[in-house]
């Protein structure tokens, strides 16, 4: 492809874009006289970069800032159409044929509005969906449900999801406290391998405890990515406070024992605690 003076000009000048530029823009970035970075990347190069762009956009929404979230999405999208940009020179498909499909699968999965099915609840559409993904996508059993889970999704959110899909089947517990017994059983059986020193059997007892945390929190209404994630937040903060607390003493944390590094994570868990009642 080669691109015209009076092209490029008309992209640099105008004054506002649309969808249909974005595209064009893409094309150019990609073509014989375009951008040698965007020309020589892949699917699998610039896979994380879509991994991240989406961790972003979901951080602004966290954040509630709407001048964020308008830049993060569209950097979401940027992502969407160089995609759809390489599947076009290999004569794949198009960002058209997507928007294609799209919005026949909308449609098609909202029968109580653009057919006769009534489902008067949020609870009746998910069901209607549920029904619908499942014969569009010829899922015949429970475990055809389970192995349709995306499995690059981070470990808590897939085990999360694969809990939700059987119980749907009836494999799960009655409730939280039944789910609960199970956290303190694999607990016992992670001890019981770190005292054997296995390695292996620690690795897989560990994972089988986390799995248990899991579906606990499934139970408890939780989400455990979201409430690993606060979690996180938490001990960062916490973290940052001890660290200050140090300083202003004229120390330095790598110079003091864990037994006094305690004493100042605990006057800062105090102080962050203080400051998170009088947030809310």
């Amino acid at each position: 492809m080669r691109t015209s003076e009076e092209t490029l000009a008309a992209l640099r000048d105008k004054q506002h874009y649309d969808i249909t530029d974005l595209l064009q823009i893409m094309q150019v970035l990609r073509s014989e006289n375009g951008c040698p970075w965007d020309k020589e990347q892949s699917h699998q190069s610039i896979r994380q970069d879509l991994l991240e762009e989406c961790y972003e956009a979901c951080e602004a929404i966290d954040m509630d800032s709407v001048p964020m979230m308008r830049e993060e999405l569209g950097d979401v999208l940027l992502q969407v159409v160089f995609h759809c940009q390489i599947e076009r020179e290999q004569g794949h498909f198009t960002f058209e044929d997507i928007c294609d499909e799209l919005c026949s699968k909308l449609v098609v999965r909202h029968p109580h509005v653009f057919g006769e099915v009534k489902a008067d609840t949020s609870d009746e559409v998910l069901k209607n969906w549920d029904s619908i993904k499942k014969e569009t996508k010829h899922q015949e059993t429970a475990s055809d449900t389970l192995n349709a889970v995306c499995k690059a999704l981070p470990a808590l959110m897939y085990a999360q999801k694969l809990g939700k899909r059987a119980s749907r089947a009836g494999m799960d517990w009655q409730n939280a406290e039944e789910a609960f017994r199970y956290i303190r059983l694999e607990t016992d059986e992670l001890e019981q391998a770190m005292q054997k020193k296995d390695a292996e059997a620690i690795e897989e007892e560990f994972g089988d405890l986390l799995f248990s945390c899991v579906n606990t929190a499934r139970h408890l209404h939780i989400d455990a990515e979201t409430a690993l994630t606060r979690a996180s937040q938490k001990f960062l903060t916490r973290f940052t406070e001890t660290e200050r607390l140090v300083r202003a003493d004229g120390k330095e944390m790598t110079d003091l024992p864990l037994e006094t590094l305690d004493i100042y994570w605990e006057q800062a868990k105090k102080a962050t605690q203080s400051a998170e009642k009088k947030a809310d």
